[in-house]
């Protein structure tokens, strides 16, 4: 048995099916983790999730950015862009069964000495925090208040965390730390706009991983959502996202010992 955790798929099927062969990956004995953003932007996002979600207990998969947009814009709060794919997904014959799989998904998984989330953490946050905040947000995608959160999921304010936050202005700085964070000051307020290289951060800022509190974090973070940062691995954190969609490859670290697996594009 191997766990193996993949970056970004972005609708790319045919590329994640390629890396799955180069690793002899055996859903009845293996695991694959996803770090999120399974749709948009690639060719066959609907292909994506129907392979993902039929592999039931041997996918973990958390929720990136693109994969809330797909249920914001299903739900009618937001407008496709040009180069959206996502219409695939809401044209399908299964749609419906597809996004009630996609809005039961968690945002964050943490098991033995890793923990899973698509983009990061904010600095003042252990893991155990996290993984509590992030249960709270799940919980109401999945709730009769759904609805209410995706209308209001989307903006940038507030840009860091407070324990006096409430309601939905809470899920959004929770939501927006776990699936769209790249850079934070270090006492953790975000620059969400900034999406280029680790070297041109914003001017008081760094990556969301080399602030001090979580250079002494007590789990690994696997993530992905950083396609300018590409594959990084360092003490501390395993970032995934090598640029698939962007004709770049598709990464696959196991677990286990490290080994890492990639397939171009």
């Amino acid at each position: 048995m191997a766990s193996y955790a993949v970056g970004d798929i972005q609708g790319c099927y045919s590329v994640l099916q390629r890396l799955l062969e180069r690793i002899a990956f055996d859903p009845k004995v293996d695991r694959l983790w996803v770090v999120g953003d399974m749709v948009n932007r690639g060719p066959e996002s609907v292909q994506t999730l129907r392979f993902l979600s039929g592999l039931g207990e041997a996918a973990t998969i958390v929720l990136g950015n693109h994969d809330l947009y797909l249920l914001m814009v299903a739900a009618g709060h937001k407008r496709l862009d040009d180069d959206d794919t996502l219409f695939q997904v809401l044209e399908a014959p299964d749609r419906d069964e597809l996004l009630a799989w996609v809005a039961t998904r968690p945002l964050m998984h943490v098991e033995g000495d890793f923990a899973m989330v698509h983009a990061g953490l904010l600095p003042q946050w252990s893991v155990a925090r996290a993984v509590e905040l992030a249960a709270d947000v799940s919980a109401a995608l999945a709730g009769p208040d759904a609805q209410e959160l995706l209308k209001h999921l989307g903006g940038n304010e507030p840009d860091a965390w407070s324990e006096s936050l409430i309601g939905l202005e809470r899920h959004r700085v929770v939501v927006n730390a776990l699936t769209r964070m790249r850079f934070c000051s270090a006492d953790g307020r975000m620059a969400l706009q900034a999406k280029g290289s680790p070297m041109r951060a914003p001017a008081g800022t760094m990556p969301w991983f080399t602030t001090p509190q979580r250079l002494s974090s007590t789990h690994t973070i696997v993530c992905g959502h950083w396609s300018a940062l590409g594959f990084y691995r360092a003490p501390g954190v395993i970032a995934l996202d090598s640029g698939c969609v962007w004709g770049g490859k598709l990464t696959a670290v196991r677990l286990e010992d490290g080994a890492v697996f990639q397939v171009q594009a």
